[in-house]
């Protein structure tokens, strides 16, 4: 299975062009810059990951995205690779958008700036009463649990 789901803002404004034909079809490239979960000293704290969206979802991106926009997607990834004019080959991957839709109301998204919606809880310290943190689990569930 090849699913893929992303949160994160847009980079920059989505570059949309038209095949050529006689049907011709929207495709739209952006990129959106996505948190992190863990943050390690002297490394990024997001990555920038490359879309590409066709037919009704280009128009869509066109329509309505703007750089700094924090959207969902769901999609798939899609490696590819090319000769560049240098004679160099150069290995993409993309994610093909099949589904983008807001992730914050337009009141909310007044800034490109980053927004966290949630507050982190300290760390219990090593004397605390939690110990290392995880839940103790009571003698005699295991017959009470449906897996093993």
């Amino acid at each position: 299975m090849n699913k893929v789901i992303l949160m994160g803002r847009l980079t920059r404004d989505p570059e949309v062009r038209y095949s050529q034909g006689e049907n011709a079809t929207a495709v739209a490239r952006y990129s959106l810059a996505v948190d992190r979960r863990f943050r390690r000293e002297n490394e990024p704290t997001a990555d920038f990951i490359n879309c590409v969206a066709f037919g009704r979802q280009a128009e869509f991106a066109e329509r309505y995205l703007r750089q700094g926009t924090k959207i969902a997607i769901t999609g798939r990834i899609q490696t590819g690779s090319y000769t560049n004019r240098d004679g160099a080959k150069v290995y993409t991957t993309d994610i093909v958008v099949e589904e983008q839709e807001f992730a914050e109301s337009k009141a909310a998204g007044g800034s490109a700036a980053p927004v966290n919606n949630y507050q982190a809880s300290p760390a219990p310290s090593p004397s605390s009463d939690i110990g290392d943190g995880f839940m103790n689990i009571p003698d005699g569930i295991d017959e009470e649990l449906p897996f093993s």
